[in-house]
């Protein structure tokens, strides 16, 4: 006899209020127990939704839902269903509700009846299990974005629920975070059964799964196994998502004559990279190292960062050493990437950038530290951008502001406006008050427009009714408008599907060619950085770790890994074809090394 699905979806509908259409539309399918699903799609595909409609948080409009064999719509039944299905939020401050983190995490089992004494158990497991356990007393509120998602994720754990959905719970991580909590989930599944959908934009946690569904425009577009699923790129491209970077690498050298199948490890494909030179008698290679030269510029804009140490809540209990001591070259004209774990500093130095965190010289009330006699005095932080002296108070940081632009690891935070057209216009206004109306209604036209928005259509809407790419473009836009010199931009693509990573990062290197000198990225994507920068620097524990060419800093895989981090995918296939005798050097981009590879397999050896 059929075991009776865990979860089930009959024809499901539902809309929300205001809005044209259906976010699903008569969406079908069921979940085994013990079953892995992850789901798919773009943003606005109606992923989330339905992770709400799953838990009883939302109610649908037509068709059916049962978990466990209880009917989701009888309010009787949602207390018992989110007792068995627990679901983690791509946005940890949603899901946050107590000012200790122990105590957040023991919140869930206490309202579902859990008795103390196992709570107490559950909190450690919970907390060991996301590599948070250091962290047991902390205030949530202190934590950076990365640890307060393991925090979420541990609290939902605690509950030890049948169904655990992760709504894109690991964007925000570092890779080491990433793959802690992958772990976790894949153990759980594995060891104890328990079933899991996951909702992800990492392919390669798609792959994971023992199904994938991808959803576009609220409909089911595709079901099957991963495999099946990424067999066909140009159908994904058609649902605005894209094969994982090792599909297109396979694809590329099959089609220049190697004898590459699918394969979905980089040390798969390395060795079947190996056995294809060894085919033709090809033992060695040692291709030329990558070319790496800082663009031509006139120095104008360079950053420079001296001695930059910061304290959170200095002289309290809860003080925290972010900033231990930073020294930092930036050159003016580079596309440059700032990497680092989870809590190292990265978005407390660049909130330093343009002044969002003021040196303590330049705050108003100032005065110099006394030292004992016979002590030397340590030395002040001190940071330049193009002629501005971030130390000195009299410095106009309202102009710094406008040549230097932020925008924020969740643009929901930057947005605030009724429209998206006060929304953009604001910081124009703010930074030029002789600004005419016509000059804000061209400069918002304009920004609106390079961001890949229609004016027309979505100047009157209010940005908190935009989905989460609509809003990150707008942040962008709200920046932009007033042609800064440097745009900073903190996990620009994180939450975004394939193609509005890729969207992203093209707008990023448009702005960068035609006017913008230099764009810094902050980011936990190391294939992004490697694919982006020709520069970056690592961030670990407060204090520049390295700073250099992305083919230098990622061959230096087991340093990164043990601060946390990862490599791309493509220093991973070299590292292992190196050890075979076959030396690779590209810049780590998909393409260089592509390219490297067929050099060397069509050449001989010779690349």
């Amino acid at each position: 006899m059929p075991q009776e699905p865990i979860v089930k979806c009959e024809n499901v509908k539902f809309s929300y209020p205001g809005q044209d259409g259906y976010a699903l539309n008569g969406v079908s399918f069921s979940v085994q127990k013990g079953e892995f699903l992850s789901l798919i799609g773009h943003n606005g595909s109606g992923k989330s939704t339905l992770a709400r409609l799953i838990n009883g948080l939302l109610e649908a409009d037509e068709g059916k839902i049962t978990v466990l064999g209880m009917d989701v719509a009888e309010g009787k039944n949602v207390f018992e269903i989110r007792k068995h299905v627990g679901i983690v939020f791509q946005n940890p401050d949603n899901q946050t509700v107590a000012s200790i983190v122990e105590d957040d995490i023991a919140f869930g089992p206490e309202n579902i009846g859990v008795e103390r004494g196992e709570i107490g158990r559950r909190i450690d497991w919970a907390l060991s299990a996301v590599g948070m356990s250091e962290y047991r007393t902390a205030t949530p509120s202190r934590l950076s974005g990365g640890q307060k998602q393991r925090i979420a994720v541990a609290g939902v754990l605690a509950i030890k629920p049948d169904v655990l959905i992760l709504d894109e719970s690991t964007a925000m991580l570092d890779p080491k975070g990433r793959r802690e909590v992958i772990d976790v989930v894949t153990r759980l599944n594995r060891d104890e059964g328990m079933t899991i959908i996951l909702i992800t934009h990492f392919m390669e946690e798609a792959l994971l799964a023992d199904r994938t569904i991808v959803l576009n425009k609220g409909e089911i577009a595709l079901e099957g196994t991963p495999e099946r699923i990424f067999e066909n790129g140009e159908a994904l491209e058609t649902f605005n998502l894209s094969l994982p970077k090792i599909s297109v690498i396979c694809d590329s050298l099959r089609s220049a004559g190697m004898e590459i199948p699918n394969l979905l490890k980089p040390e798969e494909l390395a060795d079947a990279i190996v056995r294809n030179f060894g085919s033709r008698g090809i033992t060695s290679v040692q291709s030329a190292p990558a070319a790496n030269k800082i663009p031509d510029s006139p120095h104008e804009w360079d950053i420079d960062i001296k001695n930059l140490s910061y304290t959170y809540s200095k002289k309290s209990p809860f003080a925290t050493k972010a900033l231990k001591g930073i020294e930092l070259h930036i050159d003016d004209g580079e596309f440059f990437g700032i990497i680092g774990h989870t809590g190292s500093g990265k978005s407390t130095l660049v909130q330093h950038l343009n002044a969002l965190i003021k040196l303590p010289q330049a705050e108003k009330h100032y005065r110099k530290p006394k030292t004992k006699k016979g002590t030397i005095p340590p030395p002040e932080p001190n940071i330049t951008i193009g002629k501005f002296n971030l130390a000195d108070r009299k410095t106009d940081f309202k102009a710094l502001r406008a040549s230097v632009g932020m925008v924020f690891q969740y643009p929901e935070y930057q947005l605030f406006a009724e429209t998206v057209f006060a929304d953009v216009a604001f910081g124009l206004k703010n930074y030029n008050k002789n600004v005419t109306d016509k000059e804000v209604e061209e400069a918002v036209k304009s920004s609106l427009e390079i961001v890949g928005l229609n004016y027309e259509e979505i100047k009157d809407k209010s940005p908190f009714d935009l989905s989460g790419g609509q809003k990150r473009r707008v942040a962008i836009a709200g920046v932009i408008v007033t042609k800064p010199h440097i745009l900073i931009l903190d996990e620009p693509a994180a939450g975004l599907d394939p193609k509005g990573k890729k969207e992203i990062m093209e707008l990023l290197h448009k702005l960068h060619k035609e006017w913008c000198r230099t764009v810094i990225i902050v980011s936990h994507d190391m294939d992004e950085v490697a694919e982006n920068c020709a520069r970056a620097a690592v961030i670990s524990e407060g204090r520049v770790f390295a700073c250099d060419f992305c083919a230098k800093l990622f061959s230096r895989a087991d340093e990164l890994r043990a601060l946390g981090l990862d490599v791309p995918m493509t220093a991973k296939i070299s590292a292992r074809l190196a050890k075979n005798g076959i030396k690779i050097y590209s810049d780590f981009t998909s393409a260089d090394f592509t390219a490297k590879v067929i050099e060397a397999f069509e050449g001989g050896g010779n690349a």
